[in-house]
């Protein structure tokens, strides 16, 4: 896998499992807020927020990866990445730390069910495994 040692990631958890983005895709974590449903958007597109004048659409990992929706908490969060020209955010049940992977391997076929078409690795901490996600995958949906 090619990477640095020295790559920082943002790492959250969405239910049991661990997931993290290169810290360089990351503008900002924001603490939950009021989302505008727009008709006719894809399953795992929650609608749109305002954030200082932007209107930035907001994907659910929850129903992107089919894990039960569970009502939003006092940590649940948006991280707001930019991609391609465009910020999205993404809701996360909790923001764990930022975090350095001295290994990262290459993902397996299915990652908790999920398809490796969604990351670009594994990340390997001291409190498990990571999945790094591949932001093209993830935000860009046909």
């Amino acid at each position: 896998m090619n990477h640095s040692a020295h790559e920082q990631y943002v790492e959250f958890g969405v239910g049991e499992e661990n997931y993290a983005i290169q810290i360089s895709d990351v503008h900002e974590i924001i603490k939950m807020q009021d989302i505008t449903d727009i008709p006719n958007c894809p399953y795992y597109v929650e609608g749109v927020i305002n954030l200082r004048g932007r209107i930035v659409p907001i994907i659910s990992l929850r129903s992107l990866f089919a894990i039960g929706e569970e009502p939003f908490t006092k940590t649940t969060r948006i991280v707001v990445v930019h991609h391609k020209d465009d910020s999205v955010g993404i809701i996360v049940d909790r923001v764990n730390q930022v975090a350095v992977y001295a290994d990262i391997q290459t993902p397996p076929e299915r990652v908790g069910g999920i398809s490796e078409t969604y990351f670009v690795g594994i990340g390997i901490a001291a409190a498990g495994l990571v999945g790094i996600l591949k932001l093209d995958e993830v935000l860009i949906r046909e």
